[in-house]
């Protein structure tokens, strides 16, 4: 692979893995590539958040057997730089973002994956218009309507047991996120909607760890059932139309991306197709991941 040496601070470089640093507009981003075979495109992952890293996606390094696998963390994340300025934590500045990434890396063409968060940014970057040689677009368990979103938690929160709903009615009324019951009550909706798994990964335990506050909180809000920040008005209802290459929805059963939202969404999109994995939740890559890399790779595999 190829790197604008202009933009591009090469930290470490081992058999089949680079890691550095990317000189973007708002500052610098930490990058890994994984496998260097350079006769295959890239897959470039977009993480969830707003305000996580990547760490919570190691599983799909193995696919760098097949392509190189890059990873980074957005500004504000993980290992890249945080500013002070938040406004430089909006939409507009990630989706420029991912373009500064790809051309500081060349890559002139690309598969792209967005998980959570990094779905709807992934969306937004596809249907811009700028982003030319993207060969499949992998929206997995992608926030497109924060309304829809919060719509389909609410309805999941219906199904709690009634002292876990009032702890969180609690919660939410008296703005007091740090109680035991409201701890609890989403101890137990985290353990149902975002990852089955019992005990969790140590990578999403150090992903959670390393999550800034204060990005999520400018871009969503207290909980995963009030946006109070600058994703409020996200909807990419009109913007979905727009994307043209092949799109994969991929999401499991009891995902917090609905499966009934992710076909919504997926009409909207003429080139697409839809994964749910069964028994799994917004972690599908971590509690199913045979099944997880598998529908990646048949999708991919042809592009």
């Amino acid at each position: 692979m190829e790197y604008d040496s202009s933009k591009v601070k090469i930290t470490l470089a081992e058999e089949d893995l680079i890691e550095g640093f990317i000189r973007t507009t708002g500052g610098q981003v930490w990058f890994k590539i994984t496998g260097t075979d350079k006769e295959k495109t890239s897959l470039l992952l977009l993480h969830g958040g707003p305000g996580a890293c990547s760490d919570y996606f190691e599983p799909l390094s193995k696919l760098s057997r097949e392509r190189p696998v890059i990873f980074y963390d957005q500004l504000g994340c993980g290992n890249s730089e945080k500013p002070g300025d938040m406004s430089l934590y909006s939409v507009e500045n990630y989706v420029r973002e991912v373009g500064e990434v790809r051309g500081a890396l060349e890559l002139s063409e690309v598969h792209i994956l967005g998980q959570s968060w990094g779905g709807g940014l992934a969306a937004v970057y596809a249907a811009s218009g700028k982003a030319n040689g993207i060969k499949s677009l992998v929206l997995s368990s992608p926030l497109l309507d924060t309304n829809r979103w919060i719509d389909d938690q609410k309805s999941y929160l219906s199904e709690l047991p009634g002292d876990v709903r009032e702890n969180i009615r609690i919660a939410e009324e008296t703005k007091d996120y740090d109680s035991k019951g409201y701890r609890d009550a989403m101890d137990l909706y985290y353990s149902l909607h975002l990852c089955r798994l019992n005990p969790w990964p140590d990578i999403l335990v150090k992903s959670f760890e390393k999550t800034s506050a204060e990005v999520y909180m400018y871009m969503w809000g207290p909980s995963e059932f009030t946006c109070t920040g600058t994703l409020k008005s996200f909807n990419l209802s009109e913007e979905l139309k727009r994307i043209e290459m092949p799109v994969l929805f991929i999401c499991g059963e009891y995902d917090e991306a609905k499966p009934s939202s992710m076909e919504y969404f997926r009409k909207f999109v003429k080139n697409s197709e839809i994964v749910v994995i069964k028994n799994a939740s917004h972690m599908a890559h971590l509690e199913k991941k045979d099944e997880y890399l598998g529908a990646l790779r048949r999708f991919t595999g042809t592009l």
